[in-house]
């Protein structure tokens, strides 16, 4: 599942998703007691965007970092852009927004388009990390803004068996409880336990030519909030 690479693993996330989308923002609710609500505003609150510059908002999903956006910034120009045709069906059921079916390693934009990008929860499920960073990279333009929320590696603590318990045994149940397919949500757990450290992705970002990195981590150091900018 998590180990699987390339087009396997673009496969394989596809098929994860076009089978969750419609649970999927309860499921996010519920696996975060609803914090996630706030992560999303504080990752657009990173960008500081302006009237009129142009967003994409990349792996959109159902569009709930699209609408954050929106509700700072109403005068944006917003993009959502998903490779999941069964979560922009599943987002547009909840309110009108500018979509677009695109994938991560392959954007249809040219060089420069953007003001700023920002994604929820998806480079760990990326084919190719890199390449999903150097896309990123080259569709912003000179002094563009990068915001990226993931899940992240926690450091070893006093808390740490709780969390693995929470996400190997509770959200596999609760993910097959709501949604009926347990088998997603026990690849959900297990892509964010091998995905990369928030240091590590800082890493991936500056060898990607982002600057002025950085990153805050929550929920017992699960999450993490990182941000950067294109060089002028």
């Amino acid at each position: 599942m998590s180990q699987l690479t390339g087009e396997e693993r673009a496969r394989y996330v596809h098929n994860v998703f076009g089978r969750i989308a419609k649970r999927y923002d309860l499921m996010n609710r519920l696996m975060t007691a609803g914090q996630d609500i706030r992560w999303r505003r504080q990752t657009i609150k990173r960008l500081r965007l302006l009237p009129g510059e142009r967003l994409l908002d990349l792996g959109a999903g159902t569009g709930d970092l699209g609408r954050a956006a929106l509700r700072q910034q109403p005068a944006i120009r917003l993009v959502s852009a998903d490779f999941s045709l069964d979560m922009l069906l599943a987002g547009q059921a909840s309110g009108g927004l500018p979509w677009l079916n695109a994938d991560a390693l392959r954007l249809p934009f040219p060089d420069g388009s953007f003001d700023a990008v920002v994604s929820g929860f998806l480079l760990r499920n990326v084919g190719n990390l890199e390449t999903a960073l150097k896309e990123q990279y080259r569709i912003l333009k000179p002094g563009g803004r990068i915001a990226i929320l993931e899940t992240t590696r926690p450091h070893s603590g006093i808390l740490r068996p709780f969390v693995r318990f929470h996400m190997r045994v509770v959200i596999p149940w609760v993910g097959g409880l709501v949604s009926r397919n347990r088998e997603a949500y026990r690849y959900l757990p297990a892509s964010s336990e091998a995905f990369l450290s928030a240091e590590e992705l800082a890493g991936q970002m500056a060898a990607s030519g982002f600057e002025s990195i950085g990153f805050q981590r929550r929920m017992a150091g699960t999450i993490a909030i990182h941000w950067g900018k294109k060089g002028a």
